[in-house]
């Protein structure tokens, strides 16, 4: 499998509400055309109000998300306060960056909420980082696109986030060979922070739009 290869096998979703941030992402792991794994974790939890997604190799998503969640609560310990959303992106731009000779090969979306109010952003691996409302990543975001293009509004609310980013990925299921096995939603609000969403509640929401 070459590196741009293993930028491709997922499909993760990321959309900003009013009220907060939501995250979805299939489950499938791929070694080319073998399905290596069928309940790959790909959201991660980087501080109680910030959350992050990756597509890509999954080594380099593992440590990457270790050295940020790492910086993240140092940040915490030594200055008494959490870090903001932006800052937070900005420090793994960074970090990415600055291996750009040696990059960790992965996509990343990155968001939470702090007192700014909800902030969403996309990582590519060498550090490019670029704010939007709505953003998605891995082979079956073009499908997912489509969906979020057609069906996203900034007045949207966490409920109907969590109905929209089911809709974009299962379209990308649907279409994409890389995606599948399921899906997984995290949400990050002033109120909760991040939590992730038990599977029977996603299983009883895709089922209600089916």
């Amino acid at each position: 499998m070459n590196d741009k290869d293993r930028l491709k096998g997922t499909t993760t979703v990321g959309v900003t509400c009013k009220d907060g941030i939501v995250f979805a992402t299939e489950r499938r792991a791929s070694m080319g055309n073998l399905i290596a794994h069928k309940v790959a974790d790909k959201i991660f939890k980087l501080d109680d109000h910030i959350g992050a997604t990756i597509a890509g190799s999954v080594s380099d998503a593992q440590k990457l998300m270790g050295y940020i969640s790492a910086e993240v609560a140092l940040y915490r310990l030594r200055n008494g306060i959490p870090m903001n959303v932006e800052a937070a992106a900005t420090m793994t731009s960074n970090i990415l960056h600055s291996s750009r000779f040696y990059p960790y090969y992965v996509q990343t979306l990155l968001g939470g909420v702090d007192e700014k109010g909800p902030a969403l952003f996309s990582l590519d691996p060498t550090g490019g980082v670029i704010r939007d409302l709505m953003i998605s990543t891995g082979s079956g975001s073009p499908v997912a696109y489509g969906v979020l293009e057609d069906r996203y509004n900034k007045e949207i609310d966490i409920e109907d986030g969590i109905e929209l980013v089911i809709r974009a990925i299962k379209a990308a299921m649907e279409r994409d060979t890389y995606s599948g096995n399921g899906i997984k939603i995290a949400t990050v609000t002033k109120e909760e922070g991040f939590k992730i969403l038990p599977d029977e509640e996603v299983e009883k929401k895709i089922k209600e739009l089916s």
